[in-house]
């Protein structure tokens, strides 16, 4: 666990930590993983859930409750995820049960040795071009697999913006134009 320590860290990696190890241990990290996936695409489309995780007015008690109802009608009660999001509920930690899920994929990231990659393009890519974009991703991360999410912003006129892991490229046109603006002005 001394390798993961260093992948997150404050309270939501603590909590992203114990979980792991549980599920490990359970042999459970797939299963938790994919429920994670289906409470935080619920945070996504529900802005009532949204502010019931990030509210103090309730109470612990109450915040259990209606999780314990909620996770029923999802499929996910009485799971390692169910019994872990109530304990956080108890803890009056669910404020931050989105860090908690975004530290728990990166330590099940690690673990199966993917990484990931988020791409900014002016139009949509081919097929075969997110193929390559693949392919030169997994020689920078050094081998290991990676997943690709493309995104499109008109506004980047050409070019892309390359953000994997920590480390991040920007070769859009529009940073190059707002370069070139820049250094004009010093110029004139």
């Amino acid at each position: 666990m001394a390798k993961q320590e260093t992948l997150v860290s404050g309270m939501a990696g603590r909590y992203a930590q114990a979980l792991f190890a549980l599920a490990e241990e359970r042999g459970a990290v797939e299963g938790v993983a994919a429920d994670l996936a289906t409470f935080a695409a619920m945070l996504d489309e529900s802005e009532d859930l949204r502010n019931f995780v990030r509210s103090p007015v309730f109470s612990a008690e109450q915040q259990v409750k209606a999780l314990d109802a909620l996770l029923g009608r999802a499929g996910l009660s009485g799971t390692t995820t169910a019994q872990f999001l109530k304990l956080v509920a108890a803890k009056r930690r669910l404020f931050a049960v989105r860090d908690m899920i975004r530290d728990f994929n990166i330590l099940h990231d690690h673990a199966v040795g993917l990484s990931r990659a988020a791409v900014t393009v002016a139009e949509s890519l081919k097929d075969e071009h997110v193929e390559a974009l693949k392919a030169a991703l997994v020689e920078i991360a050094g081998g290991s697999r990676v997943a690709v999410d493309v995104k499109v912003d008109p506004s980047l006129i050409g070019g892309m913006i390359v953000q994997i892991g920590s480390r991040m490229v920007d070769s859009s046109l529009k940073t190059k134009l707002n370069s070139l603006r820049a250094r004009m002005k010093e110029v004139g």
